[in-house]
């Protein structure tokens, strides 16, 4: 990482807020890393991003970009493909392991290449999920490419028909068999998984539960049992290899108690973990010693392009 000349400190773009249903998480994200990164001494500007990205980092000239972005746009490799033209250093994965991370159903298939457990499931039309059961219940409905829990329904076994969707879904409809089971999930920094957090919440972990202040509860390290402690750790590693990806990703399980070790299921990777004062990897990175400072330190030291 290098300062452009006459600066004292490194210049450093947050990339945040942009247009996709995760705006909000996104800025709640991005003034949390600013202000960490401020207090670490670097000079910060904060971009809310826009058409314009590219002409606002012209006039900005950063040493670095910090995404803080999440959704569409912002973590499926567009707006990485930007940066790369810029050729202005970025954080996070590049434009291959954002955009296949981001694909839930692509990302599945290099996971199964890779032996890991995932549930069965099939992309579907809205027109297809509203004839008939595609797959039998219980089952739920998503975004291919969306994160946050936006736009999720749950099929459940009782199920009469199949679920009348919103209107304003996207046209890319996955519908995946339910995983009964616990809620694990792992972060994984520069190549090293760090610890298995498990979620608690009063009902299933959607929006709410994940960014809402008590929404829900996280145990570091996870109670559960010293061989399933070790494939979380061991699995998220093999995802974050599988789709090429860099710098800080967790991975988010599924485990049916009941079955142990086969009750075990990844259900997908995130390569922009939510970094708000309610989410995951910065308690995994404080478990491992390592404060939200110095975690925004590393992950703009790690800043690259050809990603």
């Amino acid at each position: 990482m290098g300062e452009r000349s006459g600066r004292t400190s490194p210049r450093v773009a947050v990339l945040m807020g942009g247009a996709s249903a995760e705006r909000d998480v996104s800025l709640s994200s991005g003034r949390e890393c600013a202000s960490a990164l401020r207090g670490e001494g670097f000079d910060v500007i904060e971009v809310d991003a826009g058409p314009d990205l590219a002409e606002r980092l012209s006039d900005i000239q950063p040493d670095v970009c910090f995404n803080a972005l999440h959704g569409r746009w912002g973590e499926d490799g567009c707006v990485q493909g930007l940066l790369e033209w810029l050729r202005l250093p970025y954080t996070h994965s590049g434009v291959l392991a954002s955009s296949l991370a981001m694909d839930k159903e692509r990302s599945k298939a290099a996971f199964r290449v890779a032996g890991l457990p995932v549930a069965e499931s099939r992309e579907a039309t809205r027109a297809e999920i509203e004839a008939a059961h595609v797959l039998s219940p219980p089952y739920v409905v998503k975004p291919v490419a969306d994160g946050s829990s936006v736009g999720v329904y749950i099929v459940d076994a009782a199920a009469n028909g199949p679920p009348k969707l919103d209107d304003g879904l996207p046209a890319r409809l996955m519908v995946e068999t339910y995983v009964p089971g616990r809620e694990l999930t792992v972060s994984v920094l520069d190549d090293r998984p760090l610890a298995v957090t498990e979620i608690f919440t009063d009902g299933w972990y959607d929006y709410h539960a994940k960014y809402a202040p008590g929404g829900s509860r996280h145990v570091i390290p996870a109670e559960i049992p010293d061989e399933i402690t070790e494939a979380c750790l061991g699995m998220a590693l093999t995802a974050h290899r599988a789709l090429g990806c860099r710098g800080v990703t967790r991975t988010d399980y599924r485990w049916d108690d009941s079955r142990g070790l086969d009750g075990l299921i990844v259900l997908e990777l995130n390569t922009q973990p939510g970094m708000t004062p309610t989410s995951l990897t910065p308690e995994h990175a404080q478990h491992a010693g390592l404060s939200f400072g110095a975690l925004c330190r590393w992950i703009v030291e790690d800043a690259s392009c050809d990603r």
